[in-house]
């Protein structure tokens, strides 16, 4: 939980991240019920589309920011010399371990809003169909770049065993 000590070896995303995630998950979550309170008051034939879609859109920010800052601040991301793991979530926690051995290749994606803060997402490809890639987004510019560095260098120094 945010404010609360970490276990050994793993880090928060950095705070000014979940700004860009509270945008992201409000903005989503605001379009989403104003087209569909929309189109049911067109349905239901309505005279309240504009005001009932304005509140949809206000309840859709509020709501889906708060979850879009909440899951940004209790992500955590561990590198060590078996691999990435990343937790998610508290109620409903998410655990995922990506060996060194199932790593095919990595990409840093980094749009407008994320350079100008100075973050960026790494992307792990793995081996297998299902569940192929882990994303990691909010990560510190500098962290992203580290953790891309030193898993292709274990990859390579796996490789030539």
């Amino acid at each position: 939980m945010p404010g609360a000590p970490l276990p050994e070896g793993w880090q928060a995303l950095p705070r000014r991240g979940a700004l860009l995630a509270a945008a992201g998950a409000g903005l989503t979550l605001a379009l989403t019920l104003m087209l569909a309170v929309g189109g049911l008051s067109l349905v239901l034939r309505s005279g309240h589309l504009l005001a009932s879609g304005a509140v949809a859109a206000a309840a859709g920010l509020l709501v889906g920011g708060g979850f879009g800052w909440r899951r940004h601040r209790l992500t955590f991301w561990q590198l060590d010399g078996q691999g990435l793991a990343v937790r998610r979530g508290h109620l409903w926690q998410s655990d995922t371990r990506v060996p060194i051995s199932r790593v095919q290749h990595l990409d840093l994606r980094r749009g407008p809003l994320q350079r100008a803060a100075h973050l960026a997402t790494l992307v792990v490809h793995t081996a297998g169909s299902r569940f192929n890639t882990v994303a990691v987004a909010g990560l510190d510019q500098a962290d992203a770049e580290h953790l891309r560095d030193r898993l292709a260098h274990q990859l390579d120094h796996d490789d030539g065993l």
